[in-house]
Parts: C-alpha cells; sequence; structure tokens
C-alpha cells in the first residue's frame, strides 16, 4: 500500500524539537503521515534527543501509529498516525529530558481521544532549556483552560539535571471542539507570588535566598503589589537528586498570568538565581501583552485547532511561536495573522497574534 507523507524541513527557523513536536501532534489528530528531515539541525548535538525519542514513541502508542527511522541521534524520522484512543500512557525519558516537553507533544492529541487518558511522563521536572514543571502548573495550565481543555497535573516525584527521575500524572479529558480565546486587556497587577526550593543535599537557606533577592528586585518596580513567596525544602520522598531554583508569578486584574523562573547552577549565587527570575518576570510585564514569552508560542497549536477566531496580545514575537505558527499553518490550513499592535499607550512594542481555527472535531464524541 503506497504511503503518501507530508515532508518538512526539520532544520528551518527555530530548528530544534519544537519542529518535532508541532509537528507529530498535528499528524497524530489530523490523521496526516509526515516525515521530518533535517531533525533538529539548528542544534549543537543534532538529531533526536531521548526526550524527543520517548515523546514520539508515545504518540506512536497513544494513537496506535507506525513510527520509521526514530532512533537516538537520528536526523529522519516518519509517522504513521492511526486512531487516538484513552487510558494510560507512560513516557520514560530515563534522563533529565523535560516532562514538560513530553506534555506538549502529547496533551493536544489526547484532547481528541475516543476516551479520558492519563499520561505517566518520566524525565526531569525542572530542567533547563524547557517550562519547569512549576511554570506548566502556574502559567500554561489555567491559561490553557480557557480553551475549554480539562487537565489534571500530579506532580509524584520531582527530578533534576543531570538524572532526572521525575514522575508527572496528567488526566486529561477528551473535548469535542475547543472555544477560541481572546488574551487582549492585560489589565492591572493584582498580586504577585512564587516558590523557591531546594532538593536534595542543598541548605534551605539557598531558597531563602533566592526568595529574598526576587523580591527586593520586583519592589523596585512594584512597591505596592503584595508579594508571597513561597520558600520550600523539597521532601525527600517527593524529589529526586539535587537542585534549586525559583518561579514568580503574576496575576492581573483581567486574568492574565506572567511568570519568571531560573534554574540554580554550579558556580551561580542564590541571589543571581532569585534576581535572574525576577528580571524576566519584570520584562515580560513591561511589553503590554497578555502572555509572557513563554506561553506565546504554546498556544498556537490550540489556537490552530479551536472553532473560531482567538487574538491574543503579546510583547515581541519570538522565533519559536513564528515557527509554530509556520508548520500549525501548513498542516492545519488554520489563518495566522500577526500585526503590530497600533495601541499608543504602550511604551513598548507589542503585537497582535490573530488565528482563524479550523473546529477540529472530536470524531469519537
Amino acid at each position: 500500500m503506497s504511503q503518501d507523507y507530508v515532508e518538512f524541513d526539520g532544520g528551518i527557523m527555530e530548528g530544534g524539537g519544537q519542529i518535532l513536536r508541532v509537528c507529530t501532534s498535528l499528524s497524530c489528530i489530523f490523521g496526516a503521515s509526515i516525515k521530518v528531515k533535517n531533525i533538529r539541525a539548528g542544534r549543537s548535538t543534532p538529531g533526536l534527543r531521548p526526550q524527543h525519542l520517548s515523546g514520539l514513541e508515545m504518540v506512536r502508542d497513544l494513537c496506535q501509529g507506525h513510527l520509521d527511522g526514530a532512533e537516538i541521534g537520528s536526523t529522519e524520522m516518519a509517522f504513521t498516525p492511526g486512531k487516538i484512543k484513552g487510558g494510560n500512557h507512560v513516557a520514560d525519558t530515563r534522563t533529565a529530558g523535560s516532562v514538560c516537553l513530553l506534555m506538549q507533544v502529547s496533551v493536544p492529541c489526547v484532547l481528541f481521544a475516543s476516551s479520558p487518558s492519563v499520561l505517566i511522563l518520566k524525565g526531569g521536572t525542572n530542567a533547563e532549556m524547557a517550562p519547569q514543571i512549576d511554570y506548566t502548573l502556574m502559567v500554561f495550565q489555567p491559561i490553557v483552560e480557557r480553551f475549554g481543555v480539562k487537565l489534571d497535573c500530579d506532580v509524584k516525584m520531582r527530578g533534576y539535571y543531570p538524572k532526572g527521575g521525575g514522575e508527572v500524572v496528567v488526566k486529561v479529558s477528551p473535548v469535542k471542539q475547543l472555544s477560541p480565546i481572546n488574551l487582549m486587556d492585560k489589565g492591572s497587577i493584582t498580586k504577585i507570588y512564587g516558590r523557591a526550593f531546594v532538593a536534595g543535599v542543598l541548605p534551605f537557606k539557598m531558597a531563602k535566598e533566592m526568595a529574598g533577592a526576587a523580591e527586593r528586585r520586583i519592589r523596585k518596580d512594584f512597591s505596592g503589589v503584595h508579594i508571597n513567596i513561597q520558600v520550600l525544602q523539597e521532601p525527600r520522598d517527593q524529589a529526586f537528586g539535587n537542585g534549586n531554583g525559583i518561579i514568580v508569578v503574576a496575576e492581573t486584574s483581567t486574568g492574565c498570568i506572567f511568570a519568571g523562573s531560573s534554574l540554580g547552577k554550579r558556580g551561580v549565587t542564590a541571589d543571581k538565581v532569585g534576581t535572574d527570575a525576577a528580571e524576566m518576570l519584570l520584562r515580560n510585564l513591561k511589553h503590554g501583552g497578555c502572555v509572557d514569552e513563554y506561553l506565546q508560542d504554546q498556544l498556537i497549536i490550540f489556537m490552530a485547532l479551536a472553532n473560531g477566531v482567538s487574538k491574543v496580545r503579546t510583547g515581541p514575537v519570538t522565533l519559536h511561536t513564528e515557527t509554530a505558527v509556520h508548520f500549525a499553518q501548513q498542516i492545519t490550513k488554520a489563518k495566522f495573522n500577526i500585526s503590530k499592535s497600533e495601541d499608543q499607550g504602550c511604551s513598548e512594542e507589542n503585537f497582535i497574534i490573530e488565528c482563524q481555527g479550523v473546529g477540529m472535531t472530536n470524531p469519537y464524541l
């Protein structure tokens, strides 16, 4: 039986794992066979890394699909999807590869499954070059639920670089269709809160120092807003390995949520980790958009699938977002338009991402 593949170049634009995630997820939802070549050609170690491979294998298994040429280091793969089924699915990177990136590739698929799904994701919960699990819980989840998505996310075990060992269980209910979203009015900041943690052998005072530094930096710009950063030592039975980090979150009167986060590294003071997270948050509050730079690209796939027009006001559009739009348009035929906002009330550049979604319907509901 001859197979018509849609071919994609994984080396263009952002040139990383995101192209693979967007294409595989949408291929699964639309039942379109794909070939991706030049996988992660833009990275220092091109080809599939363990977390990309486990994500692909998970999507293959949840739709009883077929995967060719996918192994660690391979720069080409072909994927033929089958029917998306609910139930329990496990993905294990066996490294500190990010569980949040596993969520990015698998959650959109199981929204269009025939019954509820439980995704058991193993790897790093707080990893460099990926959202921390706290970001996924505090920012991504509440915003993505506005599309009509129902998620329940339970962190069983936290895992850090270099060994991982974390485990997150995500329960997802299928949807008939996704609703469009409108995030155009930023509103005013009502509260700022966060979480500074140490795990393993690291001293508790590091968590206090990160929180203190972040709060001092935020106070310079927002003296009147209540700030509550929780300081904690991760319980030994709920964290594997040593790690430290912080996330600071700002909520607005219209329900917009922004975050800044940072992870500890050898040779970096706790003060600097805290200040870096605060600076990231403040940078994202300045541009007048309604989402931060890390949520921007994660919304694209949902906007493309939704039934109707979504509009999101954002700061400068990232290369990750442009990449997600490019590939989502190709597969879904959704129409995106990115325009510079004419709003005079804002000091920095902001943009409006508009999408006429395709109104994907779950065939099983």
